[in-house]
């Protein structure tokens, strides 16, 4: 009953890439790597001991080509496959043709993937093994007019859910019948797009409840054990950003029984590797089945931090035939961890994915036992819109809950991501808001608290202001010889403007000393004067005294911007003090073009040229990250052109539709 391999392609891309060859390394297993032509430079094609292109940049033509897969495996000579997780990880028809070819399959079996990654046969298959599952309809009849209908049986919100998919994507909650329609097509469409399968299954949904997942494992010599659960409740657009181990709202009692649960259910159907229950906690304390993702979970990390063990060891001993070599009395927890993932998103603008060239890519060195930093990234390195937004995740962990928040804040604020904008320092506000500190968080946290998760911090961008007036001045040569300096007047201040993340700012900057200025900074958000004097500065690295207090800070030169991280957050600022005082052109769409707010795939066009349109009226839909985004008609008026089709690859800022406006009568 052994599958005894030697070498491991590894059919995923990026820091899980990075994670699997760690450990297949420390069991003595070559390595191979695949990657898209997108991926040709990337730091896991570099570190696998060897590497073949299989395709294009686009998923499909690429990480989810399964030809393509299985040739790199026979034309490397690796005779097992990890998928690490998302991608083709819950694939069964991968997982067979894996088998076909000879190659063993690092996860369960094709049998095991089908009846639990699709949502609707694996909730019946629940069901029937007196699981508490959510209400809701799982059935094949997928009209629309029968799932309305289903929809009014179970009584609204009510929530909507791909059933081949996971991740957020091709789930919509609906609160009311009159938005069931739309909100139906849309998560079918991007079910459809992401997952080739448009199929979907209804839930009541449950309010404010906890994301509480239960880790197993299970062999093929019949043993399975759980390692208990993580709370992944704060989330945005149903993905998960925080996760932690072991939850506040579960006690031992709970977690015990919620662990049987588990146990019972994958061995009802044989199941073989990793794997993970999840499961929705109300305020009552009673827990539902939603789903199992049969792979390992991106969160997996913190259930390392607890338990002390590696899950890919023990996935790749399982996979090999090993039993499993503890028992469930034998599994222990110590302390508290936290993980948070870093994604190129713009939490200003509704989370919307970001791509482009890292321009410095700084993370902090990981502390025994304390910090952890996953990820793939160097200075330099591109971030391409094909793939999912996380870039980097940082694991935490503290004998004690407070610990591991204390520290994940700081490792948070250490490092320098510049170049892409990044959900850093939503993640950072989110770790130290009171209601996540007190453990109180739900999955509706993100909506209840975004207003100020989102709010300016109004003292460190002025405090920011001040030192990117004080680095263009510098960097743009206006630092003089005291010998010059001593032969100006000191009361001359010399006027500074620039867009700070995207607002304006003027200052005001007036030389006392050699290396000593007084700053005055004017802004939407106020005005502040502020004391610098400049310590030293470096290519990259600048130390200054605000106000008599000395700090350091990082900077780059991005084109015409300049990059700076300060006081752990990240700022770009664009020099306008040579530019025309006035604005030239309009507001965003008030020309009449509605322009691609990211690098996406064309995967909708729902009007045509001499069409009829109103503000706000969806135009069409950009795929950028595995994630759809509609792109409304900015005002109302007349289609005069259409410049892309279904299919096509757009940049960002590329004018997507025309309109002209319609005149003062019409509107």
């Amino acid at each position: 009953m052994t599958s005894p391999f030697t070498k491991i392609l590894i059919a995923n891309r990026g820091e899980i890439a990075l994670r699997v060859m760690r450990s297949a390394r420390a069991l003595g297993y070559r390595t191979v790597a695949v990657y898209s032509s997108a991926d040709a430079d990337a730091r896991h094609v570099r570190e696998a001991d060897q590497a073949l292109c299989i395709g294009g940049p686009l998923p499909a033509q690429s990480y989810l080509n399964i030809p393509a897969l299985i040739e790199a495996a026979k034309k490397s000579g690796a005779d097992a496959v990890h998928p690490g997780y998302g991608f083709l990880a819950e694939n069964a028809a991968f997982a067979a043709a894996c088998r076909d070819a000879g190659l063993v399959f690092i996860g369960p079996s094709p049998e095991a993937i089908l009846a639990m990654g699709h949502k609707a046969g694996a909730k019946r298959l629940m069901m029937d093994a007196g699981v508490p599952c959510i209400p809701g309809y799982q059935g094949e009849d997928q009209r629309t007019e029968r799932l309305q209908a289903e929809a009014t049986r179970i009584g609204y919100p009510v929530m909507i859910k791909a059933t081949a998919g996971g991740g957020g994507r091709g789930m919509r909650l609906v609160a009311t019948a009159g938005e069931f329609a739309d909100l139906l097509r849309s998560a079918q469409s991007e079910a459809l797009n992401a997952f080739g399968d448009a199929e979907v299954i209804l839930e009541r949904a449950i309010v404010e409840p906890r994301h509480i997942e239960i880790q197993v494992f299970a062999d093929r010599h019949g043993h399975a054990i759980h390692l208990g659960e993580r709370d992944c409740s704060v989330q945005r657009r149903h993905q998960k950003l925080i996760e932690e181990a072991p939850s506040p709202a579960v006690n031992a009692d709970l977690r015990s029984r919620m662990g049987a649960t588990a146990v019972a259910a994958v061995k009802a159907i044989a199941y073989e590797g990793a794997g993970t229950l999840e499961f929705l906690l109300d305020a009552q304390g009673q827990y539902y089945f939603m789903e199992m993702n049969t792979r390992l979970q991106v969160e997996h990390p913190v259930t390392e931090a607890i338990t002390g063990l590696d899950l890919v060891e023990l996935q790749l001993r399982v996979a090999a035939g090993e039993p499993l070599a503890l028992t469930q009395d034998q599994v222990h927890f110590s302390g508290h961890a936290i993980e948070v993932r870093l994604c190129a998103e713009d939490a200003d603008r509704g989370f919307m994915p970001q791509s482009g060239t890292v321009a410095l890519w700084q993370m902090p060195e990981a502390g025994p036992g304390a910090l952890r930093v996953e990820h793939a990234l160097a200075s330099g390195a591109e971030i391409p819109p094909y793939y999912d937004s996380m870039i980097a995740k940082f694991i935490s962990h503290g004998s004690h809950r407070e610990d591991a928040r204390r520290r994940l804040i700081a490792g948070l604020e250490d490092a320098v991501a510049l170049g892409v904008t990044t959900n850093q320092v939503f993640l950072t506000r989110c770790l130290a808001h009171p209601v996540f500190a007190a453990g109180g968080a739900t999955t509706a946290f993100i909506a209840q608290q975004q207003a100020e998760l989102l709010q300016a911090d109004v003292p460190a961008l002025q405090r920011a202001s001040a030192l990117a007036a004080l680095l263009l001045f510098e960097t743009n040569g206006g630092l003089r010889s005291a010998a010059e300096h001593r032969r100006l007047t000191h009361t001359l201040p010399i006027k500074l403007r620039f867009d700070i993340n995207g607002g304006a700012c003027s200052v005001s900057l007036t030389q006392r000393a050699a290396h000593s200025f007084e700053i005055q900074v004017e802004s939407q958000v106020g005005g502040q004067a502020f004391e610098l004097v400049l310590v030293s500065i470096a290519e990259g690295e600048i130390r200054y005294a605000c106000d008599g207090l000395v700090e350091r800070a990082v900077y780059r030169r991005d084109g015409h911007s300049l990059l700076l991280h300060q006081g752990g957050r990240p700022y770009r600022i664009d020099d306008r003090t040579r530019s025309a005082s006035a604005r030239q052109g309009q507001a965003a769409g008030g020309d009449g073009k509605l322009r691609s707010s990211m690098n996406g795939r064309v995967v909708a066009v729902a009007v045509a040229v001499g069409e009829r349109v109103i503000a706000g009226q969806a135009l069409v839909t950009l795929e950028a990250m595995k994630m759809e985004h509609v792109h409304a008609a900015p005002l109302a008026g007349l289609v005069i052109a259409l410049h892309v089709a279904t299919g096509e690859q757009v940049p960002a800022n590329r004018v997507l539709v025309e309109i002209e406006a319609d005149s003062p009568l019409l509107a």
